[in-house]
């Protein structure tokens, strides 16, 4: 496999929807209602799984782009303070920079400049692939808690 096509593939990883349905579909028309609602037996809202991606997938990006970049404080630093989000407006702009973050780790990895398999500077020996295939793995996760979420509460629509 060429440079090339590798580094497609792993920026592909991070939105496809080969295997499940993908975040852009899954947000797109969530009830108001239903953003900030904790189901019963679930652990988080709709506002908390996609508010701890979003930092999450932050904290990635800048550690493999910024040598000086220091990660927040765990738990604290990587989820919401609160289960709903404090106005319709703060849910969309949480949505655009959730897709803003995987369109700037997508860039990362399609820079022919970006070594994927040297240790990141500032690092303990992660690499780019090794973040990249981190997101991806997490950000799968809490995409299928959310679905599971909307699906109790109702308010999953299958496209």
């Amino acid at each position: 496999m060429s440079d090339k096509s590798l580094r497609k593939q792993l920026a592909d990883l991070l939105d496809w929807g080969h295997a499940h349905v993908d975040w852009t579909a899954a947000l797109k028309d969530v009830p108001t209602r239903a953003r900030g609602t904790r189901p019963k037996g679930a652990s988080h809202s709709a506002w908390e799984l996609l508010e701890h991606a979003r930092l999450a997938q932050l904290d990635i990006l800048e550690f493999s782009r910024n040598p000086k970049h220091v990660s927040p404080d765990w738990p604290s630093g990587y989820w919401p303070k609160t289960s709903a989000p404090p106005s319709a407006a703060a849910w969309q702009k949480s949505i655009r920079d959730f897709e803003a973050g995987r369109k700037a780790m997508q860039k990362l990895i399609l820079d022919p400049k970006s070594n994927l398999e040297s240790p990141i500077p500032g690092g303990s020996g992660q690499t780019i692939l090794r973040e990249v295939l981190l997101l991806a793995d997490h950000n799968s996760y809490h995409l299928g808690q959310l679905v599971q979420v909307l699906q109790i509460l109702g308010a999953w629509k299958p496209s």
